[in-house]
């Protein structure tokens, strides 16, 4: 008994109501503590370069992260000088890209950056040999959008919530002293997956890519599969914490619109934390979890652009090489994805052959159970002795054998599947040895 509570004391939990450690006092003279809350409700981007460094240093934690990295310098434009820094996080950009078509062009001193008689005219009238010239006002932000950054992808943002958002995506963030705008560099250099043949959906005939993590990439295979400007790509952030980045890919006047609409109206109304998979989407958005499933899950991008040509919807999510496509029919989990490249009659010969078998795997243990235990008159005489005979050292009734079969069955398909490739092995030679 004394051992049984000690296990039991071992395992449960105990409520604590006093605790042994003391929390340390805030230090007043920390700015990053001041500034988080004295501008916690402001979402706005401060002109204030200082402001918005400390915001930004409360925000990540900058103290205590390492991966966070704020570059301060200073710009030269029209002979005035503009502290500003950079932020993003190492280890998810290209640094040669940002060296080279970000910094170096800001911090570089040549005529344009310090001529300080260079306006921009826009027209120019003589009138009675008087020279009349309409200038352009000079603006910082309109300039280094056109002229300093010579970036594919640069967008200006004003709130510090959609900045951070995008950072964390991988994107980098120029913070420039007098403006109350940022702006978002797509300067991506994360190590991701290439792109290489499915695992699950291999087929002799046909392409052999398929998905991978990098939604932009998946996204990318499907533009160039289908190969239509009609197609059309919406972009969804699912999850408060997360923001996880959701596509979702439908052709235009072929796709039903309110199809397009329920999907769109269920994908942005999830109230959940965090979403990492394709799979917990699925469970999200379908009508019911106990029916035929509704939606249809492929690491094929062939496979998911042909159900796009049909008229349905698919949906990306970031982070996972399964893509969904709504709606999903009972047809639709009895075809393969070669059956597309083999003639009529052998594809409907296949589909039929797979008909059978599911009939066969739901049907065959009950079909079993009630024949052999209340029906033994359908089951020919010889036949009939042969099961008597083998069942005669069997000390459990038919219908517990089958339950043992089942699970054992399962079982082995988990150690197939979840085991270590090296220890499935020596499973493998130990359950030969076992069967003989």
């Amino acid at each position: 008994m004394k051992i049984l509570n000690k296990l039991v004391n071992l395992i449960s939990y105990k409520e604590q109501n006093n605790y042994s450690f003391i929390l340390p006092e805030a230090n007043k003279d920390d700015k990053s503590q001041e500034t988080k809350n004295t501008y916690q409700n402001n979402d706005n981007i401060f002109p204030s370069l200082d402001v918005n460094k400390e915001y930004i240093k409360s925000k990540y934690s900058f103290k205590i992260n390492s991966d966070i990295k704020i570059r301060e310098f200073y710009i030269n434009i029209k002979g005035k000088q503009y502290s500003a820094f950079l932020l993003f996080i190492d280890g998810m950009i290209d640094s040669e890209s940002i060296n080279k078509f970000v910094i170096e062009p800001l911090m570089l001193r040549n005529s344009s950056n310090l001529n300080k008689s260079d306006p921009d005219v826009i027209s120019t009238a003589v009138t009675n040999n008087v020279t009349v010239r309409r200038v352009k006002k000079f603006d910082l932000a309109t300039y280094l959008m056109e002229c300093l950054v010579p970036q594919n992808d640069v967008s200006k943002d004003t709130k510090f919530s959609e900045v951070i958002q995008k950072v964390n995506a991988g994107n980098s963030a120029l913070f420039v002293d007098t403006l109350s705008t940022a702006f978002v560099i797509d300067a991506k250099g994360f190590e991701k997956r290439s792109i290489t043949h499915p695992d699950n959906e291999n087929i002799i005939r046909g392409s052999q890519e398929g998905f991978v993590e990098a939604i932009r990439t998946n996204t990318s295979i499907v533009r160039r599969l289908v190969n239509n400007e009609n197609l059309v790509i919406e972009d969804a952030d699912v999850g408060k914490i997360s923001r996880t980045k959701i596509a979702i890919c439908y052709l235009k006047d072929i796709a039903n619109e309110k199809l397009v609409n329920e999907i769109k109206y269920r994908i942005n109304n999830l109230g959940v934390d965090y979403i990492i998979s394709s799979g917990q989407l699925e469970q999200l958005i379908e009508d019911s979890s106990f029916s035929v499933p509704q939606l249809i899950s492929t690491e094929r991008p062939d496979r998911f652009s042909s159900y796009l040509l049909e008229g349905r919807v698919g949906i990306i999510v970031n982070g996972t090489p399964y893509a969904l496509v709504a709606p999903g029919v009972l047809l639709d989990f009895l075809t393969s994805a070669e059956d597309k490249n083999l003639k009529y009659q052998f594809a409907d010969m296949l589909k039929a052959i797979r008909l059978l078998a599911l009939f066969i795997t739901l049907l065959l243990p009950g079909l079993y159970v009630a024949i052999t235990t209340f029906h033994q008159e359908l089951i020919p005489t010889e036949l009939l002795f042969a099961i008597v005979s083998s069942r005669s050292n069997v000390p459990f009734p038919i219908i517990f054998e089958i339950f043992i079969m089942e699970i054992s069955l399962e079982l082995i398909r988990e150690s197939g599947v979840r085991v270590p490739a090296p220890l499935g092995q020596a499973i493998g030679i130990v359950r030969s040895f076992s069967s003989r």
